[in-house]
């Protein structure tokens, strides 16, 4: 199978600009069940909204599983401050000087407002202090475009507490190759299990094992693909990215194999075997730990699940923040992915 790049990220910009904060996903996971029609493959719901797609194999007693998540961080309405402006309160776990200017979408019940999450003395000219005082939820809040001096007349807009707030992705590819984009984690892996569904079905390959693609839709906040797995699956990956930084081996140029994260090694025998695929295919890859990190292959085996775990993925800079990676870091993680699934299941 060939990476077909403009494909994919014309598919990576579509689903990025699609708010899916968790728990407010309907409308991404709707995107990708109509994308998965288009391929004639039949998808089902599960009962916490994610999506599976199932593709079948020449073996149907042992199954793979292959799951990457569309719910990204966001926020939720916390208060409607006496100004009129609002607080939050997180959805998955970053750090709040990393939305800090950043335009945001209020999604009211009957409306979507446009906003700015700022420190609340966010003007030099008025707080001396602006600079030093701790970015958190008591001084980050949202200015909303709208006519709204106090929380009666925020309230008469239709926003209440509880409503979602996701962040504006600001998707940009650069002729070097780099795309800048928040929500990279994890929509870039989703649209690497699309392309691949695309390739296997309108080349009619056949696959040795048959093979299913999760969707989740709750990985940020712990408990995304740990249920709903088929008896006869073996084998799972987490199709999520890789962690980089200081002391970390990943890049923005490689598919990252991670050997290890917060919940422990993942499985041995597989994770060797993804990486002979990519030496035996000349695929970029680098080996990595992840200290703080946890992955839905990790949620699946803490609830019981009897597979074996394996995660691998594009390089993500900056992640949970102002995230970008490189279109080399895509082509390397959809040609591991293309020669897993085309390669028998390991004994």
């Amino acid at each position: 199978m060939q990476f077909n790049q403009q494909w994919t990220l014309q598919t990576l910009q579509r689903l990025v600009e699609i708010p899916s904060p968790s728990g407010y996903t309907e409308a991404v996971i709707e995107e990708i069940e109509r994308q998965f029609e288009t391929f004639g493959v039949e998808t089902k719901r599960t009962n916490k909204g994610a999506l599976i797609a199932t593709l079948q194999g020449q073996d149907d007693t042992r199954h793979r599983l292959l799951t990457a998540h569309v719910d990204t961080l966001g926020a939720m309405v916390k208060e409607i401050k006496s100004d009129g402006r609002l607080k939050l309160a997180m959805v998955g776990g970053f750090n709040w000087n990393a939305v800090e200017g950043e335009y945001c979408t209020i999604h009211a019940e009957s409306k979507t407002y446009t906003g700015t999450i700022l420190m609340h003395e966010a003007s030099v000219h008025v707080y001396r202090n602006s600079g030093t005082l701790p970015r958190d939820e008591q001084h980050i809040e949202v200015r909303i475009d709208a006519r709204t001096t106090n929380a009666e007349e925020t309230r008469e807009l239709g926003i209440e507490v509880g409503d979602f707030v996701s962040f504006d992705p600001r998707f940009q590819l650069t002729d070097d190759g780099f795309v800048k984009s928040r929500h990279l984690d994890d929509k870039a892996s989703v649209s690497l299990l699309l392309a691949l569904v695309k390739q296997v079905t309108e080349r009619k390959i056949s696959l040795p094992q048959t093979t299913h693609i999760y969707i989740s839709n709750n990985e940020e906040i712990g408990y995304g693909g740990n249920s709903n797995i088929p008896e006869e699956t073996v084998e799972y990956i987490a199709v999520d990215m890789g962690a980089l930084g200081d002391g970390q081996a990943s890049d923005e140029y490689t598919v990252s194999i991670c050997t290890k994260d917060s919940s422990g090694p993942y499985h041995y025998g597989l994770t060797r075997f993804l990486k002979k695929l990519c030496v035996d295919g000349n695929i970029p890859y680098r080996l990595d730990i992840y200290p703080y990190y946890g992955s839905d292959a990790s949620a699946a085996i803490r609830a019981g699940h009897d597979v074996r775990h394996a995660l691998f993925g594009p390089g993500i800079e900056s992640s949970h923040a102002n995230e970008r990676t490189n279109v080399d870091s895509l082509r390397a993680t959809f040609e591991l992915l293309s020669a897993y699934v085309q390669t028998e299941m390991i004994n």
